[in-house]
C-alpha cells in the first residue's frame, strides 16, 4: 500500500510545523495518503484502523462508493455558483428530506451552512429573531465551536479559550448532569433556575443550548428526565430550545438524532459532521415559524449548501437508510461497551464505560478512584494504541475519557482487531506499570 514517491511523516511534520501556526493541533504525528472504510494508510505506508471516523464525520465509512459516485456527478454539472444568486434543486431536495427526518410534527425548514460552529451560531440568530431576546443558557463541559460566539457558549476553557477573550455577553452556564462526576438532574435544573434568579430574567432568554449527548465534555448522555424537564422550563417561560446535534447526528447513537431517544422534540436542530461524507456541510432544521422570523437576507453564506456538499449529503442519508446504520450503530456500540466492561474487571483505572449507540466513552482514574481523573493513562493507552496500529482520541474537562467513533459501516473483523489492539495495549502498560 506504499504511495509511490515515499515520504517520511517526520519530514512533513517538520514542514507543517514551518508552515502553520501552533494553535492548529494534531493528535497523531501522521499524514493520509489513503483511506478507504475504516482503515487510513500514512504516507509510510503503515495501515490504521480508524475508531476515530474524522470525529465522527465519515459514519458511512471512507470513500463510500455511492458518496464518491455522487461527488463525481455533481462536480462535472458545476461545484459552484451561490444558491442565493443562482439556486439548484440539490439544496432544496435535501432541506425537505431533513425536514421529513427531523423529530415532530411541527411544519419545519431549513438551511445549510459550512460547519458546525456556524450552525450553531445561526440556530442562536434564528431563536433571537424570533424572540426578540439576547439570552442564551448552554452548559458546563459543552463543546459548541471556535468562533467568537460559539466559544462563549462553549463551557471548556483550556485549550478553547485561553486568550481569546472577551466574549460575547447575555450567556450563561448551567451544570451539566453526569452521575459519576457528582451532578445529579436536580442539581443541573436548580443551576438554570440559579441563572434565572442571579443572572437572567427568563423573559429575556431566546435559548437554551444543549448536546443530548456531550461530546469533547467526555461522550456523557443527557438523561431522558433532564432533558424532559429543559423542554417543560423552554415551553413555560417561551424559550427557544436548540439541540445541538453535531457530533451525535446521522445514526451515530443508534437513531437518526441522539434526541430521539428521549422523546423529547427541540424547537431547532444543528447538525454536521456526519451529514456530509467528509464534505463540508452544517444544516439548521426547526419550526418554520422560528426559521421564517429572520428577515430576508439575513440568513446564508457564500459556501453555504455547496452543491458537491448537498449530493454527497443526499447520498449519506441513501446508505444510511439502505445499510441500516442506526441498527448498525446500536449492534457496534454493545460490541464495544461489552468488550470495556469485561475490561474494566481486570483493570482498576477503567472507572466508567458509558455511551449511546456508536458513540461510546471509557473514563480512566488512577487506581479507579473517581476523585483521581488519570488523563495520562488516556493518553498513554491513546500513544501505545497508535503505535500497534488504532488511532484512537480523548476528550473530556479532566482529558481522561477515550472516544470511540468508528465508522458505521466497520465490518466486525476490523472492529474486533481494533479491540484487541486496545487489549493488548493495556496490558502492556501494565505490565510496565503505568496504569
Amino acid at each position: 500500500m506504499a504511495p509511490a514517491t515515499l515520504q517520511r511523516n517526520s519530514e512533513l511534520m517538520t514542514r507543517r510545523a514551518d508552515a502553520l501556526p501552533r494553535g492548529v493541533g494534531q493528535s497523531h504525528p501522521v499524514f493520509a495518503q489513503k483511506a478507504l472504510n475504516a482503515e487510513i494508510w500514512d504516507v509510510e505506508g503503515k495501515r490504521y484502523i480508524d475508531f476515530c471516523a474524522g470525529i465522527a464525520v465519515v459514519n458511512t465509512g471512507h470513500c463510500h462508493p455511492k458518496v464518491i459516485a455522487a461527488i463525481n456527478r455533481q462536480a462535472q454539472a458545476f461545484t459552484h455558483t451561490c444558491f442565493q444568486v443562482v439556486a439548484y434543486e440539490g439544496y432544496v431536495a435535501l432541506a425537505e428530506r431533513l425536514n421529513q427526518l427531523a423529530p415532530g410534527s411541527a411544519p419545519k425548514k431549513t438551511f445549510f451552512m459550512n460547519t458546525g460552529a456556524e450552525a450553531v451560531e445561526n440556530a442562536i440568530k434564528a431563536a433571537r429573531a424570533f424572540t426578540g431576546r439576547p439570552g442564551v443558557i448552554a452548559f458546563n463541559g459543552a463543546f459548541h465551536g471556535r468562533t467568537l460566539l460559539t466559544l462563549a457558549l462553549t463551557g471548556k476553557v483550556s485549550p478553547y479559550k485561553t486568550g481569546f477573550g472577551p466574549f460575547p455577553g447575555d450567556i450563561f452556564h448551567a451544570p451539566y448532569p453526569s452521575e459519576i462526576h457528582g451532578v445529579s438532574i436536580d442539581a443541573a435544573i436548580a443551576g438554570i433556575e440559579k441563572i434565572f434568579k442571579n443572572d437572567i430574567d427568563p423573559a429575556r432568554v431566546a435559548a437554551i443550548l444543549v448536546e443530548p449527548v456531550q461530546g469533547e465534555g467526555g461522550y456523557i448522555p443527557a438523561p431522558a428526565e433532564f432533558l424532559e424537564r429543559l423542554r417543560a422550563l423552554a415551553d413555560q417561560h417561551g424559550i427557544v430550545f436548540v439541540a445541538d446535534e453535531i457530533q451525535t447526528g446521522v445514526a451515530r447513537t443508534g437513531k437518526m438524532f441522539a434526541i430521539e431517544h428521549s422523546g423529547v422534540i427541540p424547537d431547532i436542530l444543528t447538525m454536521a459532521k456526519g451529514l456530509g461524507g467528509g464534505t463540508p456541510i452544517s444544516a439548521i432544521v426547526g419550526r418554520a415559524d422560528i426559521m421564517d422570523a429572520a428577515a430576508p437576507g439575513g440568513l446564508g453564506g457564500t459556501y453555504g449548501g455547496n452543491p458537491v456538499s448537498c449530493a454527497a449529503a443526499l447520498a449519506v442519508l441513501d446508505i444510511v437508510e439502505e445499510e441500516k446504520l442506526c441498527a448498525r450503530s446500536v449492534s457496534i456500540g454493545e460490541r464495544i461497551r461489552g468488550f470495556f466492561s469485561a475490561q474494566a474487571k481486570t483493570f482498576a483505572c477503567i472507572g466508567d464505560v458509558r455511551g449511546l449507540g456508536a458513540m461510546t466513552a471509557v473514563e480512566f482514574f488512577t487506581g479507579g478512584d473517581r476523585n483521581r481523573p488519570a488523563p495520562a493513562i488516556a493518553d498513554a493507552l491513546k500513544s501505545e494504541a497508535a503505535k500497534r496500529g488504532l488511532l484512537l482520541l480523548n476528550c473530556g474537562v479532566n482529558g481522561n475519557v477515550l472516544r470511540l467513533m468508528t465508522p458505521l459501516t466497520i465490518s466486525d473483523p476490523v472492529l474486533d482487531e481494533g479491540l484487541d489492539i486496545i487489549g493488548a495495549a493495556l496490558s502492556g502498560l501494565a505490565r510496565e506499570g503505568r496504569l
